[in-house]
């Protein structure tokens, strides 16, 4: 291997690095957004806020990395997959921060209110689930790990689950006259979490791509081609017949 290229490859594991502790600092915010809400923390809000300051300027630095490398060094096949996935997994760690920073605004808007007896532990396990879906996402990320990134689509639907009885809940609460303002804000936190587990997928999918070229748009086109093949077929049955 060139001294160039063996630089690359190490540029490429610096950026790799890079995305896992950016990673690790949202996958710590979800547990402390979650503990600001619970104890209506608003200092605690004011650190998630800055930390996020944080996570977003090096997952920027992380995607400038990646565009001077695909410029100086045009990469092909698995180089150009992997940043490539770089660039996008970028996007959904700075994404899932900026949902826990959703939260912490949350909190104080629902200040001094407590959330509900009846939710709190619906909440524990909404975040407890997100973290572990986005921390597995991470792992796939990290270890190149197909298998993993795949099983996550289906490992997400305990999430949304946990969701529905969340809302399900909520609702419970407004029939027993609970404040509207209250339960928006309630139900967006639900949302918040059940998001930061879509982004979770969302990295799965990339991981894949990096590790195998394949992504889930892939089996959509080829349905759309099937389509538009099918209805070329059946347009020129129709003229046939008509001639």
């Amino acid at each position: 291997m060139t001294e160039s290229r063996s630089a690359f490859h190490q540029q490429l594991e610096d950026l790799r690095h890079d995305l896992v502790r950016a990673a690790g600092r949202v996958s710590e915010q979800i547990s402390l957004g979650t503990r600001a809400l619970l104890d209506r923390d608003l200092a605690a809000v004011d650190a998630i806020i800055e930390t996020d300051d944080e996570v977003d300027a090096l997952t920027l630095d992380v995607e400038e990395r990646c565009f001077l490398l695909l410029a100086r060094h045009q990469p092909m096949a698995g180089d150009m997959r992997a940043l490539v996935t770089a660039i996008r997994l970028s996007a959904e760690i700075e994404r899932c921060g900026d949902l826990v920073v959703n939260v912490g605004k949350a909190v104080r808007r629902l200040h001094p209110q407590p959330v509900p007896d009846a939710l709190r532990g619906l909440v524990e396990e909404l975040s407890h689930e997100a973290v572990r879906l986005f921390r597995l996402s991470i792992d796939a990320y990290a270890d190149g790990d197909a298998a993993l990134a795949a099983a996550l689509d289906d490992m997400d639907d305990r999430l949304d689950r946990i969701h529905k009885d969340y809302i399900r809940a909520l609702i419970e609460q407004g029939r027993d006259g609970a404040d509207v303002q209250q339960a928006v804000q309630l139900a967006l936190v639900g949302r918040y979490y059940e998001r930061i587990g879509d982004h979770a997928v969302n990295i799965g999918d990339r991981v894949r791509y990096m590790v195998t070229g394949w992504l889930p748009e892939h089996t959509s086109a080829a349905r759309h081609r099937a389509r538009l093949s099918g209805r070329a077929g059946v347009a020129t049955d129709e003229g046939g017949a008509q001639a």
